[in-house]
């Protein structure tokens, strides 16, 4: 067990983030891996000119990484948003627009899981409201990763760093699978155990994997405090995916950390432990 029996990739929209994002991809093959994930490249469009989406490709295909994780269209992430599915008005506009173009890319490309944010509360407007109109989209939503062959993602955030964002449990997110799954009859909705955003809300990880990990279709990691690359904080990583595995989790890890360096920040890993198996 341990790091080398995990199947790693590398997220592009927080690592190597020091180079143009066709770049990106050649660079984390560059360290050794095989396999990355991106929120929504396109924080200011939902809908890119189709070259852009054929350059990130294209430099994905040349890089011989395989996309494994993509966001759906999410706001200005990073920043001040945190997902566009429960904002009505424009951004849920934009996230419907979004949703045939990031389902069909990652159907170019061959990536299996499509992650909807579920977006902040919105001052003077009933939450009932947002959760209405979120159930609704992420139904569009996984409607469209099924046709692509994909799983739809829901994601738990941490409340001191997205104070606006409801879903900061395990059960939330949970709860929201649940009402897609059932609203859907796909089955396909299933939950992203971020293990950095779950410690940082005081969650007891392994009770979450205990219970959750038959309905978890990805998982990301980062060290707490900071952020940073396993190792850097205090968090037991090593041992909490090795629960996951003996739970039957054997999908991708994201790592989602931050790093200075992103090239030299990979030591906690062997070089023949980063190719995706």
């Amino acid at each position: 067990m341990g790091y080398t029996d995990q199947r790693f990739d590398v997220n592009l929209s927080i690592l190597f983030t020091e180079l143009p994002l066709l770049e990106r991809p050649a660079a984390a093959a560059a360290a050794g891996f095989t396999a990355v994930e991106l929120w929504w490249p396109w924080i200011d469009t939902a809908t890119p000119d189709q070259s852009e989406l054929d350059a990130l490709k294209k430099a994905l295909e040349d890089a011989g990484t395989q996309l494994v994780g993509l966001n759906f269209y999410a706001g200005q992430l990073p920043g001040p948003d945190r997902g566009a599915v429960s904002v009505p008005g424009e951004e849920s506009d934009r996230f419907r627009a979004n949703i045939d173009v990031a389902a069909d890319f990652a159907a170019s490309v061959g990536c299996k899981a499509l992650n909807a944010l579920y977006g902040n509360r919105v001052e003077g407007v009933d939450p009932a409201v947002q959760d209405e109109l979120a159930l609704e989209n992420l139904v569009l939503a996984a409607r469209a990763a099924d046709r692509v062959g994909a799983i739809l993602l829901i994601e738990t955030l941490n409340k001191p760093e997205s104070p606006l964002y409801p879903l900061v449990s395990a059960p939330s997110a949970i709860e929201i699978v649940d009402k897609v799954n059932a609203a859907t009859g796909l089955g396909n909705a299933k939950f992203l155990l971020d293990i950095y955003h779950l410690s940082m809300n005081g969650e007891n990880v392994s009770e979450v994997i205990a219970a959750y990990a038959d309905r978890t279709g990805h998982v990301q990691i980062a060290d707490m405090p900071g952020r940073g690359a396993p190792g850097t904080g205090e968090l037991p990583l090593e041992q909490l995916l090795d629960e996951l595995k003996k739970a039957g989790y054997d999908g991708w890890v994201g790592l989602e950390y931050k790093a200075a360096d992103a090239a030299a920040s990979f030591g906690w890993l062997p070089e023949e432990a980063r190719a995706a198996k």
